[in-house]
Parts: C-alpha cells; structure tokens; sequence
C-alpha cells in the first residue's frame, strides 16, 4: 500500500468511526453526561482514568462514580466534605480503588484552587509538537498533596517511558473538535496538531500491519514513532486516527 493508499483507506475509516454512534459502547459517553466544562474534562479524567479492561465494566464503574459525586463533578470536587468522601471507600475498579478515588477528589481541588484549573497546567507545560512534557508536569503537580505511594501508578508519566494511553485518549477528546459531536474541543489553547494517539494493544496491533510501527513494545518510544508517522499523513490532526485503528482493531478485527 502506497501512502496516498493508506491514507485514503484511513481517512475512510475515521469517517466510518468518527459518528456519535461511537459514543454508545465507548467511555466518553460518561463526559458527555454533562454541558459544563468542568464536569466535562473532570468526569472524562476520571472515566478514562480506569479506562482499562472490559468496556462495559468501565462504563458501569465510571457511571458509579459520577453517581458517588452526585452526578455533578465541579461541585463535588471543589465543596465536598470529609464527610463525604467517606462513601468512596467502597468504590474499587480492578487496581483503582476508594483510597485513590479520595485522593484524585482532593487533587482535582488542589489544582483547581491552586494551578487555575486543568487546561491551564497542559497549556503551561505544552511543546510545539507533544502534549507529552505537559503530561509528565501534570503528574507532579498532581501529587503534591499528600497521597498514598499507590496511587501515583494511576496517573502515567511518558518520561518514564510510558506511552500514557489513557491520558492521551482525554487529551483527545478535550482539545479535539470533530464537528461530529463525539470529541469536545472544550480546550481552545492546545491545538489538535501536538496530541499524540492513544497506544494500546489493539491500536498497537493495527499499526504495527499498516507499517506505521515498527517497534514491539507499547511504550513511549513507540508512541513517538506512530506520531511521527500519523503527523506525515495529517500534520494538523494527527489524533483522528485513533478512531481508524481503535476501529479496525475492535470491531473489525484487523
């Protein structure tokens, strides 16, 4: 396959992909709950924060999650009490449980009250051509409160080689807008051109068949292959493939 090939085969398939059908079977659908944009990129941290495993049993835990928050993510996070922190002890999605969930409540208000808000710490922290940097400053910002040594591997950091998919998949879907009604574009100040694609297995897999990786491992190096190689196909939004690959490799078994 050439490379006007591939790209017209892979623009067809985020065509196919990128519909608001695709938020049906998908964790995006828990920020898309909400219109406001602190409840949107709060409650789309947290969904793609336990965004691994069986994607029903994401969807229902996210969901539970929302409900613990009283459906309304901002104002929890910035008014909740002590008291009510209490009922998220109960919560656990595989290795993520009610101590992290407290943890990542009163972060959230850290940085909210403190660093003025999410966007404002990625935009601080931005290169002209990675998110990944920012994502790495997030984290320690992130753990400034005081916190449990566990919990900190919920939150990736690509300068320690990760290729920090769930991150990057949130990215997408705050700073992206797709004129299809399924990513946000809710961040106005970071352009879709610096994101990088969710890398997981599936994606991985579908990559690596396209030629567009090489490398075996799923970590930041071969992230930063695959942008390159999205980037050469659309410079100005690398990220939409995701929607070809994530697509090819789960409902289409690529």
């Amino acid at each position: 396959m050439t490379q006007s090939e591939l790209k017209e085969f892979l623009d067809e398939k985020v065509e196919l992909y990128n519909k608001p059908k695709f938020i049906e079977s998908d964790p995006i659908q828990i920020p898309h709950l909400y219109s406001a944009k602190e409840d949107i990129e709060i409650a789309g941290f947290l969904a793609s924060t336990i965004a691994w495993g069986n994607r029903k049993m994401i969807i229902n835990n996210a969901k539970k999650m929302m409900d613990f928050m009283g459906n309304s993510p901002y104002d929890f996070v910035m008014s909740h009490s002590d008291s009510q922190l209490e009922p998220l002890e109960n919560f656990v999605h595989r290795t993520f449980n009610g101590t992290d969930f407290a943890t990542f409540i009163k972060s959230l208000q850290h940085i909210y009250t403190n660093h003025n808000g999410l966007e404002a710490v990625f935009v601080k922290h931005q290169q002209e051509d990675s998110m990944q940097n920012a994502i790495s400053e997030f984290k320690k910002l992130f753990f400034e409160i005081e916190h449990l040594p566990r919990t900190q591997k919920h939150v990736s950091d690509p300068l320690k080689n990760s290729a920090s998919k769930r991150i990057n998949m949130w990215l997408r879907w705050n700073c992206r807008k797709d004129n299809q009604g399924v990513d946000f574009g809710i961040w106005k100040t970071i352009s879709p051109a610096q994101l990088s694609c969710p890398l997981d297995v599936h994606s991985g897999n579908v990559a690596r068949k396209l030629g567009l990786l090489t490398r075996k491992q799923n970590d930041a190096k071969a992230l930063a292959e695959l942008d390159a190689n999205l980037r050469i196909l659309d410079k100005d939004d690398p990220v939409k493939y995701d929607f070809a690959l994530f697509g090819l490799g789960i409902f289409e078994a690529f």
